[in-house]
C-alpha cells in the first residue's frame, strides 16, 4: 500500500518555550516517564507549554506490541514502589489542577500494576487535595480484583481506550479484546456509578463510518461518559499505515453523533488524543453529575 501524504490540516505546533523546558527538566529530575514522549504524541509541545502532561507509571517498557503504538515493547524490569510519591511531588511542583496518570501494559504483574495506580492516586490527592485525578488504565487481562483496587482509590475519571472498531481490534491491538474492554468499562460503572468513564477511538486504520457509530453505541451501552476521537498517525515504518485521513468537518460531525447518543463530553478532531484538554472533560462530566443530582 502506498503511503498517503499528510493533508494540510495535520499540522503540529513546535514551540519549545520556558514551560516546555521546565516540564522536561522536572521529569528527568524525578526519573519519570510521560506518555507524551514515549508515544510521540503530536500535542506534546502545546500541552507542555501549558504545563500539562500525562504521567506514565510502571516504567517505559510495555509487555504488548500494539501495531499503532510507539511505546517500546519488551520485558519490563521496573517496579518502583517510590514512584507514586515522585509523581505526586512533580504534580505539586507543576501546580496541577487535573492530573492524568497512565501506564504501559504490565502483563508480567499479577495485578497488572493496579496497586501502583491506586498508590499514585492517593499520593497525588494527599499532596494536592483540590486536584482531580484521571487514570488511563490497561485492561488488566480482565482481572476484576485489579480493577477494584483502582476503583477503591476513587479516581475522578476512569479511562480505558477501545482504540478502534470491533472488526479491526485484533489486528490493531495486541492481546487486548474489544469485548473485554467494554466489560471493564461496564464493571467500573457497577463498582462506582458516580465516577465518569471515558474511552477513545482513533480513525484511519480501515474502519467504516457505520462501524464508528456502532462503537459509539457499544460504549453508551456500558454507560461510558466521555469520548475522544482522533486521527491515527503512523509513528514509524514498522507500524500500521494510515489508510485514510478524515477531514476536520467529519470530526465535527462525529462529535455531534456522540453527543446525540448521550455522551456527556466528546472531544473530536484530527490531533485529539485521549488526554487532550482533559481538564475540560472532567469539568464537563462534573457539571453533568451535579445537574443529574439536582434533577433527582
Amino acid at each position: 500500500m502506498e503511503k498517503l501524504p499528510k493533508p494540510d490540516w495535520i499540522r503540529i505546533k513546535l514551540s519549545k518555550g520556558e514551560n516546555y523546558q521546565d516540564i522536561k527538566d522536572m521529569m528527568r529530575d524525578k526519573t519519570l516517564h510521560t506518555v507524551c514522549e514515549e508515544a510521540r504524541c503530536p500535542n506534546l509541545f502545546e500541552c507542555w507549554a501549558n504545563r500539562t502532561a500525562t504521567f506514565m507509571i510502571l516504567g517505559s517498557i510495555c509487555t504488548r506490541a500494539c501495531r499503532f503504538c510507539a511505546v517500546t515493547t519488551g520485558q519490563p524490569t521496573e517496579y518502583d514502589r517510590e514512584e507514586p510519591e515522585r509523581v505526586a511531588d512533580t504534580a505539586a511542583k507543576m501546580g496541577l489542577r487535573h492530573c492524568v496518570i497512565t501506564s504501559v501494559a504490565r502483563d508480567d504483574l499479577s495485578d497488572g500494576g493496579a496497586a501502583i495506580f491506586a498508590a499514585t492516586i492517593r499520593a497525588v490527592r494527599k499532596r494536592l487535595p483540590l486536584c482531580s485525578v484521571e487514570v488511563l488504565i490497561p485492561d488488566f487481562q480482565g482481572n476484576r480484583e485489579a480493577l477494584q483496587i483502582v476503583m477503591d482509590a476513587k479516581p475522578d475519571i476512569l479511562n480505558h481506550n477501545i482504540e478502534t472498531v470491533e472488526r479491526l481490534s485484533d489486528r490493531v491491538r495486541a492481546k487486548a479484546k474489544y469485548r473485554r474492554s467494554l466489560e471493564l468499562l461496564k464493571r467500573a460503572k457497577e463498582m462506582e456509578p458516580n465516577i465518569p468513564t471515558k474511552s477513545s477511538i482513533m480513525l484511519g486504520v480501515g474502519e467504516e463510518w457505520d462501524e464508528i457509530l456502532q462503537a459509539m453505541e457499544d460504549l453508551r451501552e456500558v454507560d461510558c461518559s466521555i469520548l475522544t476521537v482522533g486521527q491515527y498517525l503512523q509513528p514509524s515504518s514498522k507500524h500500521l499505515q494510515v489508510e485514510r485521513y478524515y477531514h476536520p468537518d467529519e470530526f465535527v460531525q462525529l462529535k455531534q453523533e456522540g453527543l446525540a447518543r448521550g455522551f456527556q463530553h466528546v472531544e473530536s478532531g484530527p490531533l485529539v488524543r485521549s488526554s487532550y484538554h482533559a481538564h475540560e472533560q472532567v469539568q464537563s462530566a462534573s457539571k453533568h453529575l451535579q445537574q443529574a443530582a439536582s434533577a433527582e
